[in-house]
């Protein structure tokens, strides 16, 4: 359970990348199954989601003996409250525009985490990374298109979900130095389930064949999703990992076009080039030198420290 397997192919690349890509993956899949359960209402979704997540995490924790409920619980709840509000309105974007756009506007995050992580992180990247940040969001914008399927309120939901994400993916990184990366993951659905489960409990809607499937998938593929997020943030600068997340808009390009019909416009051949440009470019950048800071946290002594699969020494 401690994905033994997967560690000698993640230890050839740079801290926080390979991570930051199998997450990306994961959460692609996790996006092709929600899309297809077009009968089950929003909440319900999350929390099956939320609960899925909580018995594999769960689990782990107990595996490998790590303390379940952390050290910076503080932290930990407001990880949770905002990933699931912008989980909530996430996937309530997912039913209603198409896949690709949905994703789009959900990885205008990674600039909303770089710019939360000046302020929070005291995190500075370099001035020519900004360049590669407006590289790639121009190149979103050229994928999205001007779609007339997407109206007014998915389209501010969409932006509130990324917003949630970036404060959530932010209080990750406060963590680094404060709990095990299970942990962060652990809290995500308990504090979702707090929030969802009396409204989900009382409107209720019985899933149908093979809905069962898609919904017990997206827990499984959400919880890796969430493992390698929280080690590819907890191990590399936000600025640095926080582009990776583009690559997420490839994978619904093509899921949207090969398995629901949704056409791929001229100029997102275009707007794809400059996402990966971005991206590669970005995190070439990201590990020549350590962006500037303007201070660092206090850090802890080093029986407080967690190692990165063990937890607590």
């Amino acid at each position: 359970m401690t994905i033994k397997g997967s560690q000698n192919w993640l230890q050839k690349w740079p801290n926080g990348v390979a991570e930051m890509l199998a997450s990306t993956f994961f959460f692609a899949l996790m996006n092709l199954c929600v899309k297809n359960l077009q009968g089950i209402p929003t909440h319900e979704l999350v929390f099956f989601r939320a609960l899925g997540v909580l018995l594999l995490s769960g689990g782990m924790l107990w595996y490998l003996r790590i303390p379940a409920w952390g050290n910076h619980k503080r932290y930990l709840i407001l990880r949770g409250f905002y990933g699931s509000l912008g989980l909530s309105c996430y996937f309530w974007t997912l039913k209603q525009m198409p896949l690709a756009s949905a994703v789009t506007i959900q990885y205008l995050s990674p600039i909303f985490s770089t710019l939360l992580a000046v302020w929070m992180l005291k995190e500075i990247p370099k001035r020519v990374q900004w360049f590669c940040f407006l590289l790639s969001f121009a190149g979103v914008m050229l994928i999205k298109g001007f779609d007339p399927r997407i109206a007014w309120l998915p389209l501010g939901a969409g932006i509130l979900a990324a917003v949630f994400s970036a404060l959530a993916y932010n209080y990750v990184r406060r963590l680094k130095d404060h709990d095990h990366p299970l942990v962060a993951v652990f809290y995500f659905p308990v504090v979702t389930l707090v929030l969802v489960m009396p409204y989900t409990l009382t409107h209720w809607v019985s899933p149908q064949g093979i809905d069962w499937l898609y919904l017990g998938l997206i827990g499984l593929f959400t919880h890796f999703a969430q493992y390698y997020l929280t080690r590819a943030l907890q191990a590399q600068k936000m600025a640095m990992v926080s582009q990776l997340n583009y690559v997420g808009v490839v994978y619904a390009l093509l899921m949207g076009y090969y398995l629901f019909g949704e056409s791929v416009p001229p100029l997102a051949v275009f707007g794809l080039f400059l996402v990966v440009a971005g991206v590669v470019l970005g995190s070439w950048l990201g590990q020549q030198s350590p962006p500037p800071s303007t201070g660092n946290s206090e850090p802890l002594a080093a029986s407080e420290r967690i190692s990165p699969l063990k937890g607590p020494q």
